[in-house]
C-alpha cells in the first residue's frame, strides 16, 4: 500500500538516513524502533510531507508520488499523530478536527458550525470518544486529546480515496496503562479502514500492537521481523548492537546514602494539589515518588523547585528553613530541575549547547560583566566529553540533537551549576533503551558523588530499580513509605496497593 524505496537524507555532513526501504501493507500496524538519533523522526517527517528526501522514492499503491507538504500527504491518505500533540487548546474539538479543512462547511462566506459539530461527532464516534465537539480542546485530559488527534487523522477518509496510513510518533509516552489499552483497542478496531506506523521506545508495546517491526540504527534499516517471532531483548540487541545488561538499573552500584539531611519537608502542602507531605532526603540518596496522575506527585516536584509555592508546612534546605517562591530562589539554594517536557521547559532549543549548559549559572562564564564565549565553550566541552554527548561541537543548536543527548545537556547544566539537590521529573521519558541505560549510569554517578535526588518516573519498575527510598502518593497524600536497598527491592504489587 505504501512503500519507501532507498530514501536518503543528509543535514550538512550528518547522514540522517541512508537507503531506507520499508513497506506498509493494508490493514496492518508496522512498528518502527531505534535509538535516539537512529533516523526515525526524520523518516516520519518525510512521510508526513514536512521534509523532502535527498534521494529515493515514495510509492502509494505502486505509483510514485512526491509529498511536497503535509497537505499533499493528506491528499494521499497520510496523517500524523504527534508526540507533543498538535491541537490548539483554545479552540473547540470540532475546529481542531477540521483545522484548515473548513471549506466543506462554508455557507455564504461563513462556517456552518452546526454542520461542523455534527461531522466532528461522527469522527469522534470512529475512535469511541464521547465528548462534546463544541468544548475547548484544553478542557480534555491528555489521553482524550490523543483520541481527538486520531479522529482528526481519520477525518481524511472523507477527503481522499487513497488508503489511509496513520503515523504515530511516541503516542503512549505519557499515557497511563489504562489509556494505552484504550488506544490499542481503537487501533485494532480501525485496522479494517487504515494501516499504522507506530514509533515507540517501549518495546513491549511495539510487540503487543504491531504485526511487523522495522529496526533502525545509524540512519539505516538493519532488521525486519514479524512481531510474533521476536522478543524485546532481541529487538534491543538489534537496536544498539549488544544485549541488555543484566544490571539494567545498576543496582550493584547502589550504595547507602550518607547520614546528613540536605532537604527536609515537614507537613508541606499546596492547596488543591497535595497536603501534609513529610520526608528527609539525605546526601547521596535517590528518593522516588510514586503515584498515578492526579496523586499530587508532579505538583510536589514542582513545589520543590519553586514553580508552585507552598501554602503551608515547612521546607528546610541544608538545615535552614526556606520558602521557595520562584525557580531562581531554588537555583540559588543549590537545586536543579530536569522537567518531563525537556523541549519546552528544559532547553532553549534554538541556542547552542554551550549557551544551554551555562544558562543556570551565567556567572561561571562571565568576565568583566560580559559572557566570555571562550570560557563558555570550555565549560560546555568538559561536560560534552564527560557525559558523552554526541555532537559535532559545543556550537551545535540543541534542536538538532536526539532526545537522549538533549536530556544530557539538561543534566550538564545542573552539574555545571554545582547543584547538590536534583529534581528528576520523568528523566527517561521518550528515550530509547540505550539512552536510558546511560541516564541510569549518570544517576548512579551523581548519587556516588553525594548529590541528593528526588525522582518521579513513568514506570514503577524504574522507580523501584533506581531508588533508595520510595514515597507512595494517592489523592494528594503520602500513603506509604518503602525502603528499597540493593538486592532487597519491594514488589510492584506492594506499591500498587497504596496507589489506587
Amino acid at each position: 500500500m505504501l512503500e519507501l524505496d532507498k530514501i536518503s537524507k543528509s543535514f550538512g555532513a550528518v547522514r540522517a538516513l541512508r537507503d531506507v526501504s520499508l513497506e506498509v501493507r493494508p490493514h496492518e500496524v508496522v512498528g518502527l524502533i531505534g535509538e535516539n538519533g537512529a533516523g526515525k523522526s526524520t523518516l516520519m517527517r518525510i512521510l508526513s510531507g514536512s521534509m523532502r528526501p535527498d534521494a529515493g522514492a515514495i510509492l502509494i499503491d505502486g505509483r510514485q508520488v512526491v509529498l511536497r507538504d503535509p497537505k499533499r500527504a493528506n491528499e494521499y491518505g497520510i496523517a500524523m499523530v504527534f508526540q507533543e500533540q498538535s491541537l490548539l487548546l483554545n479552540m473547540s474539538v470540532a475546529e481542531n478536527i477540521f483545522l484548515a479543512q473548513e471549506k466543506p462547511f462554508m455557507r455564504l462566506g461563513a462556517i456552518d458550525r452546526r454542520r461542523m459539530i455534527e461531522a466532528a461527532r461522527a469522527c469522534l464516534a470512529k475512535v469511541g470518544l464521547d465528548v462534546d465537539p463544541a468544548m475547548k480542546a484544553g478542557e480534555l485530559d491528555f489521553a482524550a486529546r490523543q483520541m481527538v488527534e486520531l479522529a482528526k487523522a481519520l477525518a481524511l477518509e472523507d477527503r481522499t480515496d487513497a488508503p489511509l496510513t496513520i503515523l504515530f510518533d511516541e503516542p503512549t509516552s505519557i499515557l497511563e496503562a489504562k489509556d494505552v489499552a484504550m488506544l490499542f483497542e481503537r487501533m485494532r478496531a480501525l485496522k479494517s479502514r487504515a494501516s499504522f506506523i507506530f514509533v515507540s521506545h517501549r518495546l513491549e508495546e511495539v510487540l503487543e500492537i504491531s504485526d511487523r517491526v522495522y529496526v533502525m540504527k545509524d540512519g539505516e534499516v538493519v532488521a525486519e521481523r514479524l512481531a510474533a517471532g521476536v522478543s524485546a531483548p532481541d529487538l534491543h540487541a538489534m537496536m544498539v548492537g549488544r544485549e541488555v545488561k543484566g544490571e539494567y538499573y545498576r543496582e550493584a552500584r547502589q550504595s547507602p546514602p550518607r547520614a546528613d539531611v540536605v532537604l527536609e519537608a515537614r507537613g508541606l502542602s499546596v492547596a488543591g494539589a497535595f497536603r501534609d507531605v513529610s520526608f528527609a532526603l539525605r546526601r547521596g540518596e535517590v528518593l522516588g515518588v510514586a503515584g498515578v496522575i492526579g496523586s499530587g506527585r508532579e505538583e510536589l516536584t514542582r513545589t520543590l523547585f519553586g514553580f508552585l509555592p507552598q501554602t503551608s508546612g515547612t521546607l528546610l534546605i541544608d538545615g535552614r528553613e526556606t520558602v521557595l517562591k520562584t525557580p531562581t530562589q531554588a537555583v540559588a539554594a543549590g537545586i536543579g530541575y530536569i522537567p518531563r517536557e525537556r523541549r519546552i521547559e528544559g532547553l532553549v532549543t534554538d541556542i547552542s549547547i554551550a549557551a544551554n549548559v551555562t544558562l543556570a549559572r551565567l556567572d561561571l562564564a562571565m568576565r568583566h560583566g560580559f559572557i566570555d564565549h571562550k570560557r563558555e565553550k570550555s565549560i560546555a566541552e568538559y561536560w560534552i566529553n564527560r557525559l558523552r554527548i554526541k555532537t559535532p561541537s559545543a556550537a551545535q543548536l540543541c534542536r538538532n540533537l536526539s532526545g537522549g543527548n538533549q536530556q544530557k545537556v539538561v543534566l550538564a547544566r545542573w552539574m555545571a551549576a554545582r547543584s547538590h539537590i536534583l529534581i528528576l521529573d520523568h528523566p527517561t521519558r521518550g528515550l530509547d533503551v540505550g539512552a536510558k541505560e546511560e541516564v541510569y549510569d549518570l544517576i548512579r554517578d551523581l548519587s556516588a558523588a553525594g548529590a541528593a535526588i528526588v525522582l518521579t518516573s513513568d514506570t514503577l519498575e524504574e522507580t523501584i530499580g533506581l531508588c533508595h527510598t520510595i514515597l507512595v502518593m494517592r489523592d494528594g497524600a503520602v500513603t506509604a513509605r518503602f525502603d528499597a536497598p540493593a538486592r532487597a527491592k519491594p514488589k510492584q504489587v506492594a506499591l500498587l496497593e497504596h496507589m489506587v
